[in-house]
């Protein structure tokens, strides 16, 4: 008798987590979710785990995470969430099949396979997984124990957001200069500035097009994260708590709903004249 496919669960299946679902079913992976904002998915987390042995968490705080452990009791987790690394450390001493799979990229990204994913777990455990982790991304890094995934992803945010946020000042002082946007992206992109951040937001930006691949409160809610961390390892991070404050602006603006590259409207709403 054939071996029944297993059916791996999915928390959370909002803009990051519809994603990982795309590549899920792109990888022949049967899935469940659930999400409350969902309802064409299961009813309840119960009717998730009923059916999942492995499930898959992507939720917007660890917080939301701790309330939902104590029904993954034996459970595989593979926990998606950017959190505090410490916390998420913990979660594995309490489970060891407990993974922060930290992702590196927005829902876009990943949905067309150009996300990366940055592993925490004892060696066994991302042994185990990795088949599965392949079938979401072909870029996976054992960054090493539980909460290293996590301590990562702080990382690689700390550098994708300040490139966004330069990118956003860079183009906010060539408008006040006189020049026209799409051509002040245009020659930064053929030139040694160019980057990848800047071919995916850089028309946002121009078009003031702000449909959410990754939302600029959740981004705050990183950099928030990130100056935590900092301060535990008593280290300054000046441009961080810069950025953080161009963020503050832009959600006081409306835009916390709306794409990350809506945070160039705080440059453009805040100009100083020189009268």
């Amino acid at each position: 008798m054939a071996q029944k496919p297993e059916i791996i669960g999915l928390f959370g299946v909002g803009l990051l987590g519809s994603a990982i679902a795309d590549r899920l079913t792109a990888g022949g992976v049967q899935w469940i979710g659930y999400d409350p904002a969902r309802p064409d998915l299961a009813p309840n987390p119960e009717a998730v785990l009923a059916q999942a042995e492995t499930v898959i968490l992507c939720l917007p705080t660890s917080a939301i995470t701790a309330q939902l452990l104590p029904q993954l009791t034996n459970k595989t987790i593979i926990d998606t969430t950017t959190g505090d690394p410490a916390q998420m450390a913990g979660f594995a001493a309490s489970n060891p099949n407990y993974l922060d799979v930290t992702i590196g990229g927005s829902s876009a990204h990943l949905r067309a396979g150009q996300a990366i994913l940055m592993a925490g777990a004892t060696p066994e455990a991302f042994a185990a997984n990795l088949p599965l982790l392949k079938k979401i991304s072909n870029q996976v890094f054992h960054c090493g124990p539980p909460g290293a995934g996590a301590q990562m992803k702080l990382v690689f945010n700390l550098v994708l957001g300040l490139n966004r946020a330069a990118l956003a000042e860079g183009l906010a002082f060539a408008e006040h200069c006189g020049i026209d946007s799409t051509t002040a992206l245009e020659i930064l992109q053929a030139g040694p500035a160019a980057s990848a951040i800047m071919a995916r937001k850089g028309p946002k930006m121009v078009a003031r097009e702000y449909t959410p691949e990754a939302r600029l409160a959740q981004h705050h809610k990183d950099v928030r994260l990130i100056r935590a961390e900092a301060v535990k390892h008593g280290l300054k991070l000046p441009l961080t708590t810069a950025h953080a404050e161009i963020l503050e602006r832009a959600e006081q603006l409306g835009h916390a709903e709306n794409d990350n590259s809506a945070l160039i409207e705080a440059y453009r709403n805040d100009s100083v004249s020189n009268e």
